[in-house]
Protein backbone atom coordinates (compact mmCIF):
# COMPACT_ATOMS: atom_id res chain seq x y z
CA UNK A 1 0.00 0.00 0.00
CA UNK A 2 1.29 3.28 -1.27
CA UNK A 3 2.38 6.34 1.13
CA UNK A 4 0.09 8.52 0.43
CA UNK A 5 1.99 12.56 0.85
CA UNK A 6 -0.43 15.66 1.19
CA UNK A 7 -0.35 18.52 -1.11
CA UNK A 8 1.29 20.58 1.94
CA UNK A 9 4.52 18.12 1.81
CA UNK A 10 4.74 18.12 -1.81
CA UNK A 11 4.74 22.07 -2.11
CA UNK A 12 7.56 22.30 0.74
CA UNK A 13 9.89 19.55 -0.42
CA UNK A 14 9.80 21.09 -3.95
CA UNK A 15 10.64 24.72 -2.38
CA UNK A 16 13.46 23.39 -0.13
CA UNK A 17 14.65 21.45 -3.10
CA UNK A 18 14.64 24.58 -5.83
CA UNK A 19 16.61 26.45 -2.57
CA UNK A 20 19.40 23.98 -2.67
CA UNK A 21 19.70 24.21 -6.10
CA UNK A 22 19.79 27.92 -6.95
CA UNK A 23 22.85 27.64 -3.73
CA UNK A 24 24.81 24.90 -5.98
CA UNK A 25 24.16 27.34 -8.82
CA UNK A 26 25.76 30.04 -6.93
CA UNK A 27 28.86 28.29 -5.66
CA UNK A 28 29.72 26.90 -9.71
CA UNK A 29 29.63 30.58 -11.20
CA UNK A 30 26.56 28.70 -13.20
CA UNK A 31 25.06 32.00 -13.38
CA UNK A 32 27.38 34.15 -14.79
CA UNK A 33 26.84 35.33 -18.11
CA UNK A 34 29.38 34.11 -20.37
CA UNK A 35 32.56 36.06 -21.52
CA UNK A 36 32.47 35.21 -25.06
CA UNK A 37 28.84 35.93 -25.95
CA UNK A 38 28.74 39.22 -23.61
CA UNK A 39 31.75 41.40 -23.57
CA UNK A 40 32.02 44.30 -21.29
CA UNK A 41 30.94 47.60 -22.36
CA UNK A 42 33.97 50.07 -23.83
CA UNK A 43 34.07 53.29 -21.67
CA UNK A 44 32.73 56.09 -23.74
CA UNK A 45 35.44 58.26 -25.08
CA UNK A 46 35.30 61.99 -24.03
CA UNK A 47 36.21 65.05 -25.65
CA UNK A 48 39.99 66.14 -23.94
CA UNK A 49 38.15 69.30 -22.99
CA UNK A 50 35.84 66.97 -20.79
CA UNK A 51 38.24 64.68 -19.62
CA UNK A 52 39.84 65.32 -15.90
CA UNK A 53 43.22 67.35 -15.93
CA UNK A 54 46.74 65.41 -15.42
CA UNK A 55 47.47 64.84 -11.35
CA UNK A 56 48.99 67.53 -9.52
CA UNK A 57 52.91 66.37 -10.01
CA UNK A 58 55.24 66.44 -6.45
CA UNK A 59 56.32 70.08 -5.31
CA UNK A 60 53.09 72.03 -7.23
CA UNK A 61 49.43 72.92 -5.26
CA UNK A 62 46.53 73.81 -6.80
CA UNK A 63 45.60 76.31 -4.33
CA UNK A 64 46.71 79.76 -5.09
CA UNK A 65 49.46 80.83 -2.14
CA UNK A 66 49.76 83.11 0.96
CA UNK A 67 51.64 86.04 0.33
CA UNK A 68 51.22 87.23 4.13
CA UNK A 69 54.36 85.86 5.44
CA UNK A 70 56.55 87.22 2.56
CA UNK A 71 54.06 91.02 2.49
CA UNK A 72 55.26 90.86 5.99
CA UNK A 73 59.26 90.55 5.23
CA UNK A 74 59.27 92.63 3.00
CA UNK A 75 57.06 96.13 3.07
CA UNK A 76 59.69 97.89 5.78
CA UNK A 77 61.73 98.27 3.27
CA UNK A 78 59.28 100.10 0.97
CA UNK A 79 58.52 103.39 0.96
CA UNK A 80 56.38 106.36 -0.01
CA UNK A 81 57.62 109.34 -1.92
CA UNK A 82 55.73 112.96 -1.85
CA UNK A 83 57.00 115.62 -4.28
CA UNK A 84 56.42 118.89 -5.04
CA UNK A 85 57.21 121.87 -7.53
CA UNK A 86 56.46 125.35 -8.30
CA UNK A 87 54.46 125.43 -11.73
CA UNK A 88 53.69 129.02 -13.35
CA UNK A 89 50.61 128.67 -15.62
CA UNK A 90 51.18 129.18 -19.17
CA UNK A 91 48.72 132.25 -21.30
CA UNK A 92 49.96 130.77 -24.05
CA UNK A 93 48.91 127.09 -23.89
CA UNK A 94 50.65 124.78 -26.44
CA UNK A 95 53.40 127.00 -27.50
CA UNK A 96 57.08 126.76 -26.12
CA UNK A 97 57.43 128.23 -22.48
CA UNK A 98 60.47 130.07 -22.73
CA UNK A 99 59.70 131.33 -26.10
CA UNK A 100 56.83 133.41 -23.94
CA UNK A 101 58.73 133.83 -20.88
CA UNK A 102 59.09 137.55 -21.16
CA UNK A 103 55.69 138.06 -21.35
CA UNK A 104 54.60 135.74 -18.13
CA UNK A 105 56.14 138.20 -15.71
CA UNK A 106 53.15 138.23 -12.73
CA UNK A 107 51.52 134.94 -14.18
CA UNK A 108 50.61 133.12 -11.02
CA UNK A 109 52.08 130.37 -9.85
CA UNK A 110 51.17 127.04 -8.08
CA UNK A 111 52.51 124.05 -6.47
CA UNK A 112 51.91 120.64 -7.64
CA UNK A 113 52.24 117.95 -5.59
CA UNK A 114 52.70 114.54 -6.59
CA UNK A 115 53.04 110.30 -5.49
CA UNK A 116 54.99 107.26 -6.02
CA UNK A 117 56.79 104.94 -4.57
CA UNK A 118 60.30 103.17 -3.75
CA UNK A 119 62.89 101.00 -1.81
CA UNK A 120 65.47 100.98 0.22
CA UNK A 121 68.81 99.79 -0.86
CA UNK A 122 70.85 99.68 1.67
CA UNK A 123 70.86 100.87 5.71
CA UNK A 124 72.81 104.23 4.85
CA UNK A 125 69.56 105.58 3.28
CA UNK A 126 69.31 105.13 -0.27
CA UNK A 127 66.81 104.21 -2.61
CA UNK A 128 65.74 103.87 -5.77
CA UNK A 129 62.90 104.68 -7.63
CA UNK A 130 61.55 105.99 -11.53
CA UNK A 131 63.12 108.92 -12.56
CA UNK A 132 60.12 110.42 -13.78
CA UNK A 133 58.39 110.41 -10.13
CA UNK A 134 61.40 113.66 -8.62
CA UNK A 135 62.30 114.71 -12.10
CA UNK A 136 62.08 118.89 -11.28
CA UNK A 137 61.06 118.52 -7.68
CA UNK A 138 61.81 121.55 -5.82
CA UNK A 139 60.95 119.26 -2.17
CA UNK A 140 61.09 115.80 -1.76
CA UNK A 141 59.56 113.55 1.25
CA UNK A 142 59.82 109.72 1.97
CA UNK A 143 57.66 108.28 4.22
CA UNK A 144 58.69 104.76 6.21
CA UNK A 145 56.52 102.37 6.87
CA UNK A 146 56.90 103.00 10.40
CA UNK A 147 55.45 106.41 9.87
CA UNK A 148 58.61 108.60 10.15
CA UNK A 149 59.57 111.41 7.46
CA UNK A 150 62.48 112.33 5.88
CA UNK A 151 63.71 114.75 3.22
CA UNK A 152 65.51 113.45 0.57
CA UNK A 153 68.29 114.75 -1.99
CA UNK A 154 68.64 113.33 -5.30
CA UNK A 155 72.06 111.79 -5.81
CA UNK A 156 72.08 110.21 -9.63
CA UNK A 157 69.61 110.01 -12.03
CA UNK A 158 69.24 108.06 -15.34
CA UNK A 159 66.22 109.57 -17.51
CA UNK A 160 67.01 106.67 -20.07
CA UNK A 161 66.33 103.48 -18.01
CA UNK A 162 64.05 106.05 -16.17
CA UNK A 163 65.71 105.38 -12.41
CA UNK A 164 66.62 107.36 -9.42
CA UNK A 165 68.65 107.23 -6.40
CA UNK A 166 67.99 109.51 -3.86
CA UNK A 167 69.17 109.72 0.13
CA UNK A 168 67.64 110.12 3.38
CA UNK A 169 69.57 111.36 6.53
CA UNK A 170 67.79 108.68 8.89
CA UNK A 171 70.53 108.31 11.58
CA UNK A 172 69.63 104.46 12.74
CA UNK A 173 69.84 101.39 10.02
CA UNK A 174 67.53 100.84 8.07
CA UNK A 175 65.40 97.65 6.59
CA UNK A 176 66.56 96.96 3.20
CA UNK A 177 65.54 94.63 0.41
CA UNK A 178 67.43 92.07 -1.97
CA UNK A 179 68.16 92.27 -6.10
CA UNK A 180 67.05 89.21 -7.34
CA UNK A 181 67.86 87.95 -10.71
CA UNK A 182 64.84 89.30 -13.40
CA UNK A 183 65.85 86.99 -16.41
CA UNK A 184 65.67 83.84 -14.38
CA UNK A 185 61.77 85.00 -14.17
CA UNK A 186 58.92 82.94 -16.31
CA UNK A 187 55.71 83.87 -17.72
CA UNK A 188 53.32 82.52 -15.05
CA UNK A 189 55.39 83.00 -12.15
CA UNK A 190 53.77 84.55 -8.91
CA UNK A 191 55.14 88.21 -8.22
CA UNK A 192 54.06 91.04 -5.17
CA UNK A 193 53.85 94.76 -6.14
CA UNK A 194 54.02 96.47 -3.07
CA UNK A 195 53.74 100.69 -3.06
CA UNK A 196 51.62 103.90 -2.92
CA UNK A 197 48.89 103.86 -4.90
CA UNK A 198 46.86 107.27 -5.21
CA UNK A 199 48.23 107.99 -1.38
CA UNK A 200 47.08 104.07 -0.11
CA UNK A 201 50.35 103.71 1.75
CA UNK A 202 51.94 100.10 1.52
CA UNK A 203 49.21 98.44 -0.49
CA UNK A 204 50.09 95.33 -1.39
CA UNK A 205 48.70 93.88 -4.90
CA UNK A 206 49.71 90.04 -6.71
CA UNK A 207 49.68 88.83 -10.17
CA UNK A 208 51.69 86.65 -12.56
CA UNK A 209 54.18 87.91 -15.05
CA UNK A 210 52.09 87.80 -18.10
CA UNK A 211 55.00 88.63 -20.37
CA UNK A 212 58.56 89.48 -20.65
CA UNK A 213 60.48 91.90 -23.14
CA UNK A 214 57.79 94.51 -23.51
CA UNK A 215 58.49 97.34 -25.89
CA UNK A 216 55.99 100.08 -24.85
CA UNK A 217 57.70 103.43 -26.38
CA UNK A 218 58.93 104.63 -22.93
CA UNK A 219 62.96 104.98 -23.84
CA UNK A 220 65.42 103.08 -26.02
CA UNK A 221 66.20 100.48 -23.45
CA UNK A 222 62.54 98.84 -23.34
CA UNK A 223 62.04 95.49 -22.40
CA UNK A 224 59.57 95.41 -19.63
CA UNK A 225 58.18 92.62 -17.75
CA UNK A 226 54.19 92.51 -17.92
CA UNK A 227 52.50 92.00 -14.88
CA UNK A 228 48.77 91.61 -14.34
CA UNK A 229 49.27 92.56 -10.81
CA UNK A 230 47.65 95.68 -10.09
CA UNK A 231 49.52 98.52 -10.61
CA UNK A 232 47.89 102.62 -10.20
CA UNK A 233 49.50 106.14 -10.25
CA UNK A 234 51.70 106.14 -7.47
CA UNK A 235 53.32 102.40 -7.62
CA UNK A 236 55.87 103.63 -10.13
CA UNK A 237 58.85 102.58 -8.09
CA UNK A 238 57.81 100.50 -6.27
CA UNK A 239 59.28 97.11 -6.02
CA UNK A 240 58.03 94.04 -7.71
CA UNK A 241 59.03 90.83 -5.84
CA UNK A 242 59.41 86.96 -6.47
CA UNK A 243 58.23 84.73 -3.99
CA UNK A 244 61.29 84.56 -2.34
CA UNK A 245 61.20 87.98 -1.49
CA UNK A 246 63.65 89.54 -4.09
CA UNK A 247 63.37 92.76 -6.18
CA UNK A 248 62.98 91.72 -9.76
CA UNK A 249 61.17 94.62 -10.95
CA UNK A 250 60.61 97.95 -10.98
CA UNK A 251 56.87 99.17 -11.27
CA UNK A 252 57.17 101.94 -14.10
CA UNK A 253 53.82 102.16 -16.09
CA UNK A 254 50.61 101.12 -16.87
CA UNK A 255 47.57 101.38 -19.93
CA UNK A 256 45.69 103.59 -17.97
CA UNK A 257 42.60 102.38 -20.60
CA UNK A 258 43.00 98.40 -20.07
CA UNK A 259 43.08 96.40 -17.02
CA UNK A 260 45.63 94.19 -15.77
CA UNK A 261 48.42 95.74 -18.03
CA UNK A 262 51.23 96.81 -15.81
CA UNK A 263 55.06 97.10 -16.49
CA UNK A 264 58.35 97.17 -14.48
CA UNK A 265 61.36 97.57 -15.08
CA UNK A 266 63.60 94.04 -14.92
CA UNK A 267 65.98 94.77 -12.26
CA UNK A 268 68.92 93.27 -14.23
CA UNK A 269 68.49 96.17 -16.32
CA UNK A 270 69.66 98.65 -13.48
CA UNK A 271 71.98 96.60 -11.75
CA UNK A 272 75.42 98.17 -13.12
CA UNK A 273 73.34 101.42 -13.39
CA UNK A 274 72.73 101.94 -9.46
CA UNK A 275 76.60 101.71 -7.97
CA UNK A 276 77.36 104.75 -10.63
CA UNK A 277 74.43 106.51 -9.24
CA UNK A 278 75.12 105.88 -5.85
CA UNK A 279 78.32 107.64 -6.46
CA UNK A 280 76.60 110.52 -8.53
CA UNK A 281 78.97 109.56 -11.80
CA UNK A 282 77.42 109.84 -15.29
CA UNK A 283 75.79 106.60 -16.24
CA UNK A 284 78.39 104.74 -18.79
CA UNK A 285 76.66 102.80 -21.69
CA UNK A 286 78.66 100.58 -23.99
CA UNK A 287 78.43 102.05 -28.27
CA UNK A 288 79.16 100.18 -31.49
CA UNK A 289 78.00 103.61 -33.72
CA UNK A 290 75.67 101.58 -35.81
CA UNK A 291 71.81 102.86 -36.16
CA UNK A 292 69.53 99.61 -36.88
CA UNK A 293 66.38 99.10 -38.30
CA UNK A 294 63.32 96.56 -37.81
CA UNK A 295 63.51 93.31 -39.51
CA UNK A 296 59.88 93.34 -40.90
CA UNK A 297 58.64 90.06 -42.38
CA UNK A 298 59.28 91.47 -46.12
CA UNK A 299 62.75 92.20 -45.35
CA UNK A 300 63.36 88.40 -43.48
CA UNK A 301 61.71 87.03 -46.70
CA UNK A 302 63.81 89.26 -48.90
CA UNK A 303 67.18 87.85 -46.82
CA UNK A 304 66.40 84.38 -47.37
CA UNK A 305 65.01 84.13 -43.56
CA UNK A 306 62.11 82.07 -42.75
CA UNK A 307 60.84 84.17 -40.26
CA UNK A 308 61.92 87.86 -38.53
CA UNK A 309 65.08 87.80 -36.42
CA UNK A 310 68.35 89.59 -35.63
CA UNK A 311 68.97 93.57 -35.99
CA UNK A 312 69.61 94.90 -39.42
CA UNK A 313 72.17 97.44 -40.03
CA UNK A 314 71.01 100.45 -41.87
CA UNK A 315 73.82 103.17 -41.41
CA UNK A 316 77.84 102.31 -39.92
CA UNK A 317 79.15 105.78 -38.52
CA UNK A 318 82.25 106.73 -39.65
CA UNK A 319 85.68 106.18 -37.56
CA UNK A 320 82.87 104.18 -34.99
CA UNK A 321 83.67 100.82 -33.07
CA UNK A 322 81.39 99.20 -35.81
CA UNK A 323 82.91 100.56 -39.01
CA UNK A 324 86.83 99.34 -37.32
CA UNK A 325 85.85 95.70 -36.85
CA UNK A 326 83.92 95.94 -40.64
CA UNK A 327 79.93 95.75 -39.91
CA UNK A 328 78.31 96.91 -43.76
CA UNK A 329 75.30 98.14 -44.01
CA UNK A 330 73.10 95.99 -44.80
CA UNK A 331 74.26 93.17 -42.48
CA UNK A 332 72.31 91.07 -40.18
CA UNK A 333 73.44 91.13 -36.70
CA UNK A 334 72.34 87.40 -35.18
CA UNK A 335 74.28 87.39 -31.52
CA UNK A 336 76.11 89.98 -29.49
CA UNK A 337 78.43 88.37 -27.21
CA UNK A 338 77.23 84.64 -27.50
CA UNK A 339 73.83 85.75 -26.90
CA UNK A 340 71.09 85.76 -29.71
CA UNK A 341 69.51 88.90 -31.50
CA UNK A 342 65.92 87.49 -31.43
CA UNK A 343 64.28 91.32 -32.35
CA UNK A 344 66.03 94.68 -32.96
CA UNK A 345 65.89 95.86 -29.11
CA UNK A 346 67.99 92.89 -27.75
CA UNK A 347 71.13 94.85 -29.53
CA UNK A 348 71.17 98.20 -27.84
CA UNK A 349 70.02 97.02 -24.79
CA UNK A 350 73.18 94.36 -24.53
CA UNK A 351 75.31 97.15 -26.21
CA UNK A 352 74.71 99.44 -23.55
CA UNK A 353 75.00 96.86 -20.79
CA UNK A 354 78.79 95.87 -21.96
CA UNK A 355 82.06 97.33 -20.17
CA UNK A 356 83.60 100.22 -22.43
CA UNK A 357 86.50 99.29 -23.60
CA UNK A 358 85.89 95.58 -23.48
CA UNK A 359 86.01 93.38 -26.48
CA UNK A 360 82.90 92.02 -28.00
CA UNK A 361 81.78 89.30 -30.36
CA UNK A 362 79.62 89.73 -33.28
CA UNK A 363 77.99 87.19 -35.25
CA UNK A 364 76.26 88.85 -38.42
CA UNK A 365 74.35 87.11 -41.97
CA UNK A 366 76.06 89.09 -44.77
CA UNK A 367 74.40 87.90 -48.52
CA UNK A 368 73.51 84.63 -47.26
CA UNK A 369 76.80 83.56 -45.41
CA UNK A 370 77.49 83.98 -41.76
CA UNK A 371 80.82 85.92 -40.69
CA UNK A 372 82.06 86.64 -37.33
CA UNK A 373 83.82 89.99 -36.04
CA UNK A 374 85.10 91.25 -32.54
CA UNK A 375 84.66 94.37 -31.88
CA UNK A 376 85.81 97.13 -28.88
CA UNK A 377 83.30 98.84 -27.32
CA UNK A 378 83.22 102.91 -27.15
CA UNK A 379 81.69 104.68 -24.96
CA UNK A 380 78.56 106.60 -25.20
CA UNK A 381 79.13 109.10 -23.01
CA UNK A 382 80.12 111.65 -26.19
CA UNK A 383 79.09 109.56 -29.54
CA UNK A 384 80.34 111.71 -32.83
CA UNK A 385 77.07 113.41 -34.53
CA UNK A 386 76.40 113.26 -37.82
CA UNK A 387 79.25 110.83 -38.82
CA UNK A 388 77.83 108.39 -40.86
CA UNK A 389 78.68 105.90 -43.88
CA UNK A 390 76.50 107.24 -46.64
CA UNK A 391 74.25 109.63 -48.03
CA UNK A 392 74.58 112.14 -44.90
CA UNK A 393 74.22 115.95 -44.16
CA UNK A 394 76.15 117.75 -41.61
CA UNK A 395 74.15 120.98 -41.92
CA UNK A 396 70.88 119.22 -42.47
CA UNK A 397 71.11 116.76 -39.30
CA UNK A 398 69.81 113.78 -41.32
CA UNK A 399 71.58 110.45 -42.37
CA UNK A 400 70.04 108.39 -45.26
CA UNK A 401 70.75 105.48 -47.17
CA UNK A 402 69.31 103.46 -50.39
CA UNK A 403 65.58 101.97 -50.10
CA UNK A 404 66.11 98.04 -50.36
CA UNK A 405 63.68 95.99 -52.80
CA UNK A 406 61.79 94.51 -49.98
CA UNK A 407 61.20 98.10 -48.68
CA UNK A 408 60.44 99.46 -52.48
CA UNK A 409 57.70 97.18 -52.47
CA UNK A 410 56.48 97.85 -49.05
CA UNK A 411 55.58 101.53 -49.67
CA UNK A 412 54.90 101.45 -53.71
CA UNK A 413 58.22 103.09 -54.80
CA UNK A 414 60.35 102.60 -57.99
CA UNK A 415 63.16 101.17 -57.78
CA UNK A 416 65.86 104.04 -57.16
CA UNK A 417 63.42 106.58 -55.82
CA UNK A 418 63.40 108.37 -52.69
CA UNK A 419 66.22 107.54 -49.60
CA UNK A 420 65.74 106.12 -46.21
CA UNK A 421 66.33 108.22 -43.08
CA UNK A 422 67.91 106.18 -40.97
CA UNK A 423 69.34 109.05 -37.81
CA UNK A 424 68.94 112.63 -36.61
CA UNK A 425 70.16 115.19 -34.88
CA UNK A 426 67.82 115.48 -32.61
CA UNK A 427 69.12 119.59 -32.39
CA UNK A 428 68.48 120.00 -36.06
CA UNK A 429 65.81 122.09 -37.77
CA UNK A 430 64.77 118.95 -39.29
CA UNK A 431 64.11 116.95 -35.95
CA UNK A 432 62.32 120.56 -34.82
CA UNK A 433 59.77 119.88 -37.73
CA UNK A 434 58.95 116.41 -36.95
CA UNK A 435 61.49 114.24 -39.10
CA UNK A 436 61.94 111.00 -37.36
CA UNK A 437 64.28 108.09 -38.83
CA UNK A 438 62.10 105.35 -40.96
CA UNK A 439 60.86 108.26 -42.90
CA UNK A 440 61.18 108.01 -46.79
CA UNK A 441 62.08 111.33 -48.50
CA UNK A 442 61.38 111.57 -52.23
CA UNK A 443 61.51 115.21 -52.82
CA UNK A 444 64.30 117.97 -51.84
CA UNK A 445 63.37 121.53 -52.52
CA UNK A 446 61.29 119.95 -55.68
CA UNK A 447 63.71 117.77 -56.71
CA UNK A 448 63.56 113.83 -57.03
CA UNK A 449 66.33 112.51 -55.00
CA UNK A 450 67.00 109.05 -57.19
CA UNK A 451 69.55 107.59 -53.83
CA UNK A 452 71.84 108.40 -50.82
CA UNK A 453 74.71 110.02 -53.24
CA UNK A 454 72.47 112.12 -54.71
CA UNK A 455 70.99 113.56 -51.60
CA UNK A 456 74.54 113.83 -49.99
CA UNK A 457 75.42 116.36 -53.21
CA UNK A 458 72.26 118.26 -52.78
CA UNK A 459 72.71 118.83 -49.38
CA UNK A 460 76.00 119.68 -49.46
CA UNK A 461 75.51 122.69 -51.41
CA UNK A 462 73.71 124.03 -48.56
CA UNK A 463 74.65 127.59 -46.47
CA UNK A 464 73.48 128.37 -43.34
CA UNK A 465 69.94 130.47 -43.07
CA UNK A 466 68.91 128.85 -46.37
CA UNK A 467 65.23 127.56 -46.67
CA UNK A 468 64.74 123.72 -47.08
CA UNK A 469 61.72 122.03 -48.08
CA UNK A 470 61.17 118.25 -47.63
CA UNK A 471 58.48 115.73 -49.69
CA UNK A 472 58.12 112.80 -47.03
CA UNK A 473 57.04 110.02 -47.29
CA UNK A 474 55.72 108.34 -44.14
CA UNK A 475 53.43 104.64 -44.27
CA UNK A 476 50.88 105.38 -46.30
CA UNK A 477 51.03 109.42 -46.07
CA UNK A 478 52.69 111.83 -47.57
CA UNK A 479 53.42 115.57 -46.55
CA UNK A 480 55.94 118.69 -47.30
CA UNK A 481 58.49 119.69 -44.57
CA UNK A 482 59.75 123.16 -44.61
CA UNK A 483 62.67 124.62 -42.51
CA UNK A 484 65.32 127.37 -42.56
CA UNK A 485 69.35 125.47 -41.58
Amino acid sequence: MRKKYSIKTLFLTAFFSAVAGLGIAVQLDWLQPSQAENPPAAAPVLPSFLSAPPPVSPGQTSQVPSFAELARRVQAAVVNISTSKTVRASRFPGYPQDFFERFQRGTPAYRQNSLGSGFILNKDGYILTNNHVISGADQIQVKLSDGRTFDAQVVGSDPKTDISVIKIDAHDSLPVVYLGNSDALEIGDWVLAIGNPFGLTQTVTAGIVSAKGRVIGAGPYDDFIQTDASINPGNSGGPLFNLRGEVVGINTAVVASGQGLGFAIPINMVKAVIPQLIKGKAVERGYLGIGLQEVTTEIAQALGLSKPEGALVAQVYEASPAAQAGILPGDLILSFNGQAIVKNNDLPILVAQAAVGSESSIEVLRKGEHKSFRVKVASLEAPPKARFSGGNSTLLGVAVRNLIPAEVNHHGLSQGQGVMVTDIDESSSAAAVGVRPGDVILQFNDKPVAGSQEFTQLTQRLKTGQMVRLLVKRGPMTAFFAFKV
